[in-house]
């Protein structure tokens, strides 16, 4: 058995997930065993393969648990181990505290196990920040200039291994031809949303609300075909630009411009898309003006739904609208849209938003 700490973003409810999804997919067996602030402590019952992180939209880090127990346990396996893979003598590091029950000794431990191999070590104190859903400040490394990250998870002792390529998802994000920040998705929820669907590479995933391809985009980046289809007819133009940027080949997507409440589909193997969420909103709706925009989104729902059902393999994955008032947050009756489309929820919904945004999302999974 080995044990991981996957280090979430700012939604850990999505993450972990998003986390079982991906392991369900891939077919490897494994455990949540705790959650403590933004991490997730995993037993598998394999070593996983390098990589994983980039397949993963809601997951900052990962880290291998090399020692668990009580202190003197934990320093007495270390003693004879290198934790670093610096080729100089100089070392700067950081160590994250994880509800650590032995945080202080191992913190002062590695201090003089460095000193000792005539290491120059410095620890850096985490100054980055990441606001989590509902408020909470929990750290995050901001610094380049880190050689080896750490961590103290309860009773266990790591070191992280994987880092999410932040600057290679906004170059793609940034760079494509086509951008539509107030509409788009970003490639980190297009992968939670493609990963919470379960299609596999070299099958088949249908948007139908593409858009101008965000979510195309990321499943052609892991080998998964595409079939795209939106009724704005500059978007899947626009669409087409951006899959051209990529040089993706042609055969692999497909990109219609049609209404997917009567649109004629092939057979797919699942459906991962965000549909429209209402006009935007630039001040607090009241709860009325609420109610109308869910219901809108209801509708539209379950005609699409109605329509595109029955070519679905398996999962269908969406976002819907999550309304802030002044009495509280709406959502849609996802029931109504479950019962009149025959489909049953099996996740969420789960409530993605930013404090002080006025629309978040829900996510659901139907099949």
């Amino acid at each position: 058995m080995k044990k991981y700490l996957f280090i979430a973003g700012r939604n850990i409810e999505l993450s972990s997930a998003e986390i079982k999804s991906f392991f369900e997919r891939e077919k490897i067996s494994f455990k949540i065993i705790s959650k403590i602030k933004n991490g997730i402590l995993i037993e598998t019952e394999k070593i996983l393969p390098k990589g994983i992180i980039e397949h993963l939209g809601g997951t900052i880090s990962i880290g291998e648990v090399i020692s668990e127990g009580n202190f003197q346990k934990i320093s007495k396996e270390l003693d004879n181990k290198t934790l670093y893979s610096v080729t100089g003598n100089k070392l700067n590091y950081v160590l994250f505290d994880f509800g650590g029950k032995n945080y202080d000794e191992i913190q002062n431990y590695l201090k003089r196990k460095f000193r000792e191999e005539q290491l120059k070590a410095t620890e850096k104190k985490i100054s980055g920040r990441i606001e989590l859903q509902g408020g909470k400040r929990v750290s995050k490394v901001s610094s380049s200039l880190i050689d080896e990250q750490y961590f103290v998870f309860a009773d266990s002792f790591g070191i992280i291994t994987e880092n999410y390529d932040f600057d290679s998802a906004e170059k793609r994000d940034m760079k494509k031809p086509v951008r539509r920040s107030e509409l788009s998705i970003s490639p980190r929820l297009a992968k939670i949303l493609i990963n919470l669907s379960q299609v596999k590479k070299g099958e088949t995933l249908l948007d139908p609300f593409c858009g101008i391809g965000t979510i195309l985009q990321e499943a052609l980046l892991q080998d998964i075909k595409v079939i795209g289809i939106d009724k704005d007819k500059s978007a899947t133009h626009d669409a087409k630009i951006n899959m051209e940027w990529f040089k993706f080949k042609k055969e692999n997507y497909k990109i219609s411009n049609e209404d997917s409440s009567t649109a004629e589909i092939p057979k797919v193997d699942a459906i991962a898309t965000e549909p429209d969420l209402g006009e935007l909103q630039r001040k607090i709706p009241t709860a009325e003006k609420a109610k109308e925009l869910v219901r809108g989104y209801e509708n539209l729902m379950i005609k699409v739904l109605k329509n595109l059902k029955k070519n679905v393999k398996g999962r269908i994955v969406f976002t819907a609208p999550l309304v802030e008032t002044i009495k509280g947050k709406i959502s849609p009756d996802f029931e109504r849209i479950a019962n009149a489309t025959r489909l049953k929820i099996i996740l969420g919904p789960i409530q993605e938003f930013r404090e002080k945004s006025i629309v978040g999302r829900n996510i659901l999974v139907m099949e």
